[in-house]
């Protein structure tokens, strides 16, 4: 088992802004699970549920991780396309990663942020390796 991050190489991240970029995409499967069921001035309960297999074979195993390059954007939008063919879900498989563009990138979508990665909870790597043997490590 293995997460897959993907992250785009013509954006010519620094390597701090990249590494920000690929750790957003790790956590991004994390936080999506993780909900609040309180306002702010009451105690905070928080919710966390994640498949067994997760848990013994990635959390407390390897925490395996493959990071690996797009070109640029289409090819990175190619790797979107890859998991959906795969059954993989957005916002529950896998995630876009945008950058808010606050420091070094500019902005390319309309709201004013820019596609730096793709991030995938952990997979199989059989899944993964579908997915991630079009693009370099």
């Amino acid at each position: 088992m293995r997460q897959l991050i993907i992250a785009r190489k013509d954006l010519q991240m620094s390597s701090g802004k990249l590494a920000a970029q690929v750790a957003h995409a790790s956590m991004a499967f994390i936080t999506e699970r993780l909900s609040v069921d309180a306002g702010w001035d009451t105690e905070v309960e928080a919710y966390f549920t994640i498949p067994i297999e997760v848990w013994t074979d990635w959390f407390n195993d390897t925490f395996t991780k493959t990071i690996c390059e797009a070109k640029n954007k289409h090819y990175l939008l190619k790797a979107k396309t890859i998991a959906e063919e795969l059954g993989l879900v957005e916002d529950k498989d896998f995630f876009l990663i945008y950058d808010a563009c606050f420091t070094e990138l500019k902005p390319e979508e309309d709201d004013g942020s820019t596609l730096t990665c793709i991030g995938f909870r952990p997979l199989s790597d059989e899944i993964a390796h579908k997915i991630s043997k079009k693009f370099q490590l």
